[in-house]
């Protein structure tokens, strides 16, 4: 249960406003915990004034949750922070059945699944109204196919590039610079990697537009690319290779955060080690406290790891260029104390990190101090364990285009119809050959990875500034009559692959 400290509550309404539950009410400007209160902790870690404060008696009839690190504390008849499982007569009970209907997709026809020839080389008809350079038609499965070609201008469009590593390379939202030009900037981090976007429709348009539309191509082709993050990293990128982050090559991408390490590896820490920290920039892990240690036999240690305590077992690192991203450089430093009131002298603390490149073995001293000693072998094999489980870091990266515009002057005299067909999968969207991705909603917004791309060197740019990009559009004849294709352009596609002049 939470209670507010009424001294220091300023009636603020953070907390009330952060309340997953609602049950938080501010009343003469002071907050008031309401029924229905899972001691989930938000109020208690959003307060500036430390007025919300966990009691550790939980509530009469509450039942504590396992089905998260939160572990809310659940009373009867109330659901704990997600609004999943509700107190039933003691028992946690899912509150929603399992859905076990499945809408059935709808699926664009087999034969139109790839293009009959790619618009790689194709070229570009312009202005707009002139069709586009290959329209062609032909068989496939006793079916009439068409594919409309042409390599497209985009004004709309940009790379998000993925580099798999654990390094810090600059802070979210930092600009990213080529030659001293501002071509992009780190976007929000995903699962092991860091991310960059690089271009879009505003960044083409300004000052450094032909640097952003000439980077978009170099990494869209596989081409060596630096770029340096402001404040942070120097970068050298290639699609398909390792990165390089301040000279330094990555080579393997983390196992999962350091809670997931331990929850992957509990059984094999279990017995080698008595307490194991996991660094790593997003979340350290602390064996004997977190609850995949509870489940096989750990009970805790009393190391207190470096890190801001999120829930059991996991706390929040501060990125840096240490051990695991994190600003730990010493592994000494991963331990910030042992309370000796539950540790014992000669317990062993593994310090290592998601990728176990690093590891280091400490032993409790009498005192509270911990001194370095030899890894054990046992220790080894889990070390090389979690390593062998690290995939290769890599750099890759998808093309992101908006093909909505003008373009469709190209393949239809009725722009708006082939949009709707292209989302009802009746028209199957392919760029160079590999399969796009569709973004929901109005246009034809896509993302494709450019290693899928049928042939090298298949980007371009134009001084508009654009990039040019290879899209091609293939359905049945009978789709391209009904929504206004340039049927007087059709042409058989064994002529065009003999190489007939139009």
């Amino acid at each position: 249960m939470v209670r507010i400290d009424l001294e220091l509550c300023n009636g603020c309404g953070l907390c009330a406003r952060n309340c997953p539950l609602g049950c938080i009410t501010i009343e003469g400007k002071k907050a008031n915990i309401g029924a229905g209160c899972s001691s989930c902790g938000i109020c208690t870690r959003v307060c500036n004034r430390g007025a919300a404060q966990k009691e550790a008696k939980p509530p009469a009839g509450s039942v504590t949750c396992s089905h998260c690190p939160v572990q809310c504390q659940v009373q009867e008849g109330f659901t704990g922070a997600c609004r999943r499982y509700t107190n039933i007569k003691g028992q946690l009970v899912r509150n929603r059945p399992l859905v076990t209907s499945v809408p059935k997709p709808t699926l664009p026809p087999p034969e139109i699944e790839w293009p009959l020839i790619t618009a790689i080389g194709a070229g570009t008809e312009y202005p707009c109204p002139r069709p586009a350079p290959y329209i062609v038609q032909g068989q496939r499965g006793g079916i009439e196919v068409v594919t409309v070609v042409t390599e497209a201008p985009l004004s709309y469009s940009g790379i998000k590039v993925k580099i798999d590593t654990n390094f810090h390379i600059g802070e979210e939202g930092a600009r990213v610079r080529r030659d001293g030009q501002v071509v992009g900037m780190v976007d929000t981090e995903e699962y092991g990697s860091k991310m960059l976007y690089i271009g879009g429709a505003n960044l083409l348009t300004g000052k450094s537009g032909f640097m952003a539309a000439r980077t978009i191509v170099d990494l869209a082709n596989g081409r060596r690319v630096v770029l340096k993050v402001e404040k942070g990293s120097t970068l050298e990128l290639q699609v398909g290779h390792r990165p390089v982050i301040d000279g330094q090559e990555d080579t393997t991408m983390r196992v999962g955060c350091g809670s997931a390490t331990i929850g992957l590896f509990a059984y094999h820490l279990k017995g080698v080690v008595d307490e194991a920290i996991i660094l790593d920039h997003h979340i350290i892990g602390l064996f004997s406290e977190h609850l995949a240690g509870q489940e096989v036999g750990m009970t805790y240690s009393g190391v207190i790891p470096a890190g801001r305590k999120s829930t059991r077992g996991r706390y929040f690192g501060d990125p840096g260029n240490g051990w695991g991203g994190t600003a730990i450089t010493d592994p000494r430093q991963a331990i910030k104390a042992v309370d000796m009131n539950i540790a014992r002298p000669g317990m062993r603390i593994l310090v290592t990190e998601t990728t176990a490149r690093k590891a280091a073995l400490f032993e409790v001293q009498p005192d509270g101090d911990v001194r370095e000693i030899p890894l054990t072998p046992e220790v080894r094999m889990v070390i090389e364990l979690i390593a062998s489980n690290c995939e290769e870091a890599r750099v890759s990266a998808l093309y992101v285009g908006g093909t909505g515009g003008s373009a469709r002057a190209g393949v239809t005299t009725l722009p708006v119809e082939l949009t709707r067909a292209v989302h009802r999968g009746e028209i199957k969207l392919t760029i160079g050959g590999a399969p796009a991705m569709l973004l929901p909603g109005g246009g034809i917004n896509f993302m494709v990875d450019v290693e899928k791309v049928a042939a090298p060197e298949a980007f371009y740019w134009v001084p508009t500034p654009a990039t040019v990009a290879p899209v091609e559009y293939t359905m049945l004849k009978s789709t391209y009559e009904r929504i206004g294709g340039h049927l007087h352009r059709l042409r058989p596609v064994e002529e065009v692959v003999a190489g007939v002049r139009d």
